[in-house]
């Protein structure tokens, strides 16, 4: 019995990623990486291609492009990165918040036990 969500057929994989088994160093992409498609798919593109491309349209993290695909993250990651050496998408990282000044946040604590 297989488990749901499992690909059992580790030839496609391979094929998909014409044997690739990483995507390489300078690969930006992590599990919140967001992916925005920059074109339109094009007649005789690879299917998982198209159906990132679409899945793209407007952000879409790298861990929900995987889950959609029913794809190993490892295998999306190298698909994203074929269409991102084509120009086919962009990746940019969420924002990430601005650590605040440590002298504020002590005079925060202090005014706390003022309190």
């Amino acid at each position: 019995m297989s488990r749901p969500g499992r690909d059992d057929a580790p030839d496609r994989l391979y094929t998909l990623t014409q044997g690739r088994s990483r995507s390489g160093p300078d690969n930006p992409f992590d599990l919140v990486t967001l992916v925005v498609a920059e074109c339109d798919p094009v007649p005789g593109m690879q299917s998982e291609h198209v159906a990132i491309l679409r899945l793209t349209e407007r952000p879409t993290a790298v861990v929900e492009i995987a889950a959609e695909l029913k794809l190993p993250v490892s295998i999306t990651r190298i698909l994203l990165s074929d269409l991102l050496a084509a120009g086919r998408v962009s990746a940019r990282h969420p924002r990430k918040a601005a650590v605040p000044d440590p002298d504020i946040l002590e005079q925060v604590l202090v005014g706390l036990r003022n309190l």
